[in-house]
């Protein structure tokens, strides 16, 4: 019941040109209203919570220290009521109807120094509770002093031009915003609709929220506790909320920092990679949150790409924020904050694989294929991540893994390169011919199962110092072996190379003598280094130009094989069956290059060949 006439009062210049500006263009999301006032509404309790420790007298001083919202669909308002440290009548002239509290005049200032209407200047302002006119007919605010003997008053306006003040009875300490709600923003006034929006952004708020009587932030902020007093139930309930999931995490970190930037942050791998199952490409899912207020859920920027399996959350005091909290005003922070988190993601990663060998295999064998991603693409972070990278070898035993620095601890004393095969298994890389060299020499080579791996090999190129090389390649060269009894002569390859060549025609560039073959007769290289048979058969799956030029290998043949001895007999004494044999020798390397792409004229050959049993 009010006690006086109402006194008006006109907005200051600023104050009318700021509402404006946030009814009209500012906002994207006309809800955030409500994360606004709750937020209001928490700052306000979080005040009167430090000054109980130092005064003595304040006013209902056993209020709850909580926020109540209260919904009217039949007569369109939306209540929301704090009990925090209230405003005077001096105080709700200077925090509502001027610039000296409420930061518009430097907002205004900065975003006429812009010329333009840009949502990212307004960082530090501290404006949001102008957004209520997004929805608003009409706002009143009730409001009573932590101070006794403070009269309370009721602040009122439509935001036009103008608002009154007059002073009020019956309103306990705190504030009560009282809106009534344009006819088009009627949803407001729906219980369902106020919940969504309190369970998506004030879900973290420190003082109990209140919706029509039903307490809605039941979850705590894990993540601004001491992990010494988190029991693991906690954590599991926590990351099935955040993450909405219904498994419980493979793994967590949870960590806090206070240079270069004040970070909390609570990490969750998932137990399965969704990507591998054929799911859909995986969105950022860290939820970036400012004092325990979500600000945004799905930051892109905040991690690099490659860390989009990660579930949980980061909060940072630090964060300047726009006024509608959406979106980050300075590039340079976000930017920290990614590298602060990526780099100790990093250091877990590799404390895992140093502490915890199995569960990291059991983590890499499922998210592995992030890491790759992120060795091949992340130049800041390539090195770290080429450290957690895990193949198998013709070294390890059949499932069993090793690192690239385990690799190099086992190099020969003259070996100058780290060698890698890619196929499709162990098996068909074993049965094939471009082990054999290496194996006779006692070189580890890696084996690479995954399509990605020869486009991380190609592009992480090098670790400690040691080229990564492809073990197929042409230009590999090996240290000589002792010469085994019975190979063709230096005269007779010569001869034989250059009749394979004449043979076989425009289908290979080269034939030499191998320096790598032990048990099969040849193998084919691919004369282009650009394109390699895995290269080739990406880019002809995805109709890529170039990917149907012919191919031109090198042969290498084995002059210590009985084929080619055999051969290089019946070239002489059986010159069209020699032909035969020849391709057909050709043929059977380019299958194991994974270089034949038409067998058909390998079909109607090996007919004829039988044929002359």
């Amino acid at each position: 019941m009010s006690t006086a006439t109402p006194q008006k009062f006109e907005f200051q210049a600023e104050i009318k040109q700021l509402l404006d500006i946030v009814i009209h263009s500012l906002y994207t999301e006309k809800e955030i209203f409500v994360r606004e006032l709750v937020s209001n509404a928490s700052d306000a309790i979080e005040k009167l919570r430090h000054l109980q420790l130092t005064e003595k007298d304040i006013a209902d001083d056993k209020l709850e220290l909580e926020i109540n919202l209260t919904t009217d669909d039949k007569a369109k308002t939306l209540t929301i009521q704090d009990a925090g440290i209230g405003m005077t009548r001096a105080e709700l002239i200077e925090n509502l109807g001027t610039i000296a509290h409420s930061g518009s005049k430097a907002f205004l200032k900065a975003l006429s120094e812009s010329g333009q209407k840009n949502a990212n200047l307004i960082g530090q302002f501290g404006v949001g509770f102008y957004s209520v006119f997004m929805v608003a007919k009409s706002v009143k605010v009730y409001s009573r002093s932590w101070r006794t003997g403070e009269p309370a008053n009721v602040w009122s306006s439509d935001g036009s031009g103008s608002y009154e003040i007059e002073e009020v009875q019956d309103q306990t300490r705190g504030s009560k915003i009282v809106i009534e709600l344009k006819d088009d923003c009627g949803d407001y006034a729906q219980e369902w609709k106020i919940k969504e929006i309190l369970e998506r952004y004030s879900a973290f708020v420190t003082f109990p929220i209140n919706l029509n009587g039903k307490r809605i932030n039941t979850v705590q902020a894990l993540w601004l506790r001491s992990k010494n007093e988190i029991k693991e139930e906690e954590y599991t309930e926590f990351y099935k909320f955040q993450a909405h999931a219904h498994d419980d995490p493979r793994s967590r970190l949870h960590f806090s920092a206070d240079a270069p930037l004040q970070i909390n942050a609570l990490l969750f791998v998932p137990k399965d990679n969704v990507e591998k199952l054929g799911m859909s490409r995986l969105e950022a899912s860290v939820a970036l949150y400012c004092r325990k207020v979500l600000i945004d859920a799905k930051p892109k920027d905040l991690l690099p790409e490659w860390l989009r399996f990660l579930k949980g959350v980061v909060d940072s005091e630090d964060l300047p924020l726009n006024i509608s909290r959406e979106t980050m005003q300075d590039r340079a922070l976000i930017e920290k904050l990614n590298k602060v988190i990526t780099k100790r993601f990093l250091k877990f990663l590799e404390e895992e694989a140093t502490n915890r060998a199995d569960a990291y295999n059991e983590f890499y064998a499922e998210f592995g294929i992030f890491l790759k991603e992120g060795a091949a693409l992340d130049y800041t972070h390539k090195d770290s991540l080429t450290k957690l990278l895990r193949y198998e070898s013709s070294l390890t035993e059949k499932g069993k893994t090793t690192s690239l620095t385990d690799y190099v601890s086992r190099m020969q004393s003259e070996q100058k390169e780290i060698y890698y095969l890619i196929g499709a298994n162990r098996a068909t890389i074993e049965s094939g011919p471009y082990l054999e060299g290496f194996k006779a020499r006692n070189l580890e080579v890696l084996f690479c199962y995954e399509p990605v791996d020869e486009y991380v090999m190609n592009n992480v190129r090098e670790f400690d110092g040691k080229k990564l090389t492809a073990a197929d390649h042409g230009d590999v060269k090996l240290s000589d072996l002792p010469k085994a009894e019975g190979a063709l002569s230096e005269s007779e390859i010569k001869d034989l190379s250059e009749w394979i060549k004449t043979s076989l025609g425009e289908r290979i560039s080269e034939v030499k003598a191998s320096d790598r073959l032990v048990d099969s007769p040849a193998l084919a290289t691919n004369s282009d280094k650009f394109m390699s048979p895995h290269m080739r058969r990406m880019m002809k799956a995805m109709n890529k130009d170039g990917a149907d030029a012919p191919v031109k290998v090198s042969l290498e043949i084995n002059p210590r094989h009985a084929v080619i001895k055999r051969l290089a007999e019946t070239r002489t004494s059986s010159p069209e069956k020699a032909q035969l044999v020849a391709e057909q020798i050709l043929d059977n390397a380019l299958i194991s290059a994974g270089l034949l792409e038409d067998s058909t004229a390998m079909v109607k050959r090996l007919y004829k060949l039988l044929e002359s049993v």
